[in-house]
């Protein structure tokens, strides 16, 4: 068992190729089979440096895993390859248009109108409508993703992409606002 060499990406844990589309298929099965052969049991049980690193190994194909396996977390860690990480402060950097700043607040008024009237129906409606326009708001950072991995020096393209995951982070906390918990901190 050895160290995990610095520069290793998660696409490169499971043995994937690095991008926004991943073979469900072929991620499952890369999965389960390094999970048999990293499995903490198979290290040397008189070695605590092996069962060390294969606790660790263990821990970054677990990591790999359910980052990559869903398109949003893929998302959000292609463009943190891209030298920006919107799940730390460096979101902060990424500046959105007040259009989307507007409908955001637009949405979250309608919300608490919704709310205090008691009308689920509203809350409903609006929780669907945010829905939709995550769906394309992610299809449009994929699109951007796709270019910026074929260009890395675009830098036209990385902000676009951060500025649609961007818009993405505040479509769930709206979402989680009108399931109950507003909590801002995700």
């Amino acid at each position: 068992m050895q160290l995990v060499a610095p520069g290793t990406t998660l696409f490169d844990v499971l043995g994937l190729p690095r991008g926004v589309d991943v073979d469900k298929a072929e991620l499952e099965r890369a999965y389960r089979e390094r999970s048999l052969r990293l499995h903490p049991d198979r290290a040397g049980k008189d070695d605590p440096r092996e069962r060390r690193l294969s606790l660790e190994r263990t821990a970054l194909l677990n990591e790999a895993y359910k980052t990559l396996r869903a398109p949003e977390p893929r998302a959000f860690y292609l463009l943190k390859l891209h030298g920006l990480d919107l799940l730390k402060e460096e979101a902060r950097a990424v500046s959105i248009p007040p259009k989307v700043l507007e409908e955001v607040l637009q949405l979250r008024e309608q919300l608490e109108s919704a709310r205090e009237s008691g009308d689920d129906e509203q809350v409903s409606a609006l929780s669907d409508r945010v829905r939709v326009q995550s769906a394309t708001t992610l299809s449009a950072a994929q699109s951007a993703l796709r270019r910026l991995e074929q260009a890395p020096a675009d830098e036209a393209v990385r902000v676009e992409a951060a500025q649609a995951l961007a818009r993405l982070r505040y479509h769930h906390r709206f979402l989680e606002a009108a399931e109950g918990s507003d909590e801002e901190d995700s």
